[in-house]
C-alpha cells in the first residue's frame, strides 16, 4: 500500500484539454474583440491564475498596456476588466464542453492510483459554472476526482495562494500536510501522466 494519501490535479491542461485551447481560444478572440491581437505567449503566460487576474496580467504586459492605451487613448481600468471577463465567460461557456476529452495516460493512471488507495482531488481556475460543464463531459469520457475546488469555494481567491488545496485536503480527509499527498504540478514536475506512478 502506498505511503500517498492523495493526489491533487490541476484541471485543463493536466487531465483534460491537452494544451488548455478552451480559454486560449476564448482569450483570443476577447482581446481581438477589443482591437488587441494577443500572442500565444501572452495568452499563455499567465495560464492556471484566476480568470479576471488573467485579464489584469495580460493588461498590464508592455506591448498589450501600449496597445490599449493607443487605441483607447487611456489606460485600461476595473470596468474595463469586467467587460472583457464577461465576454470571456460568454465566450468559454460556449465552447467548453467541446473541450473537455481526457488527456493521455490519465485514465490508466487514475485506475492504478485507485488501486492503491489514493484518493483523487482537483483545483482548477474556472468557476463552478465552467466546471459544471467540464466535470459533466469528464466523466462521461472515464474520470471523475473524488472531491474538486474552484476559487468560488475559496472567496474568488485562486493560485498561487493554496487555499483550494486545503479544501481539497478537508474533503478527502487529509488530516495534516505531514501526511503524504502530491500536489501534482507544484510538487513534482513530470513530462506525463505515465511518470506520476514511479514517484509512489
Amino acid at each position: 500500500m502506498s505511503t500517498y494519501k492523495a493526489v491533487i490535479f490541476d484541471g485543463a491542461g493536466t487531465t483534460v484539454d491537452y494544451g488548455c485551447f478552451a480559454p486560449v481560444q476564448a482569450f483570443v478572440e476577447v482581446f481581438c474583440h477589443f482591437g488587441i491581437e494577443p500572442t500565444m505567449e501572452e495568452v499563455r503566460k499567465p495560464m492556471g491564475m484566476l480568470k479576471r487576474d488573467h485579464i489584469r496580467t495580460m493588461l498590464q504586459m508592455k506591448r498589450i498596456f501600449g496597445l490599449w492605451k493607443e487605441k483607447y487613448g487611456a489606460d485600461w481600468t476595473e470596468d474595463d476588466v469586467e467587460k472583457l471577463y464577461s465576454l470571456f465567460e460568454e465566450k468559454l461557456l460556449g465552447i467548453l464542453d467541446q473541450f473537455a476529452e481526457v488527456k493521455p495516460y490519465v485514465l490508466e493512471t487514475i485506475e492504478e492510483l485507485r488501486k492503491k488507495d489514493i484518493k483523487i482531488g482537483s483545483t482548477t481556475g474556472y468557476t463552478d459554472k465552467m466546471m459544471a460543464i467540464v466535470t459533466a463531459k469528464a466523466k462521461e469520457n472515464g474520470y471523475e476526482p473524488d472531491a474538486w475546488f474552484s476559487p468560488d469555494s475559496t472567496g474568488n481567491v485562486g493560485r498561487p495562494y493554496s487555499y483550494m488545496i486545503f479544501k481539497n485536503m478537508e474533503a478527502l480527509k487529509i488530516q495534516s500536510v505531514k501526511e503524504k499527498f502530491i500536489d501534482a504540478g507544484a510538487d513534482e514536475v513530470i513530462l506525463n501522466m505515465k511518470e506520476l506512478t514511479k514517484l509512489l
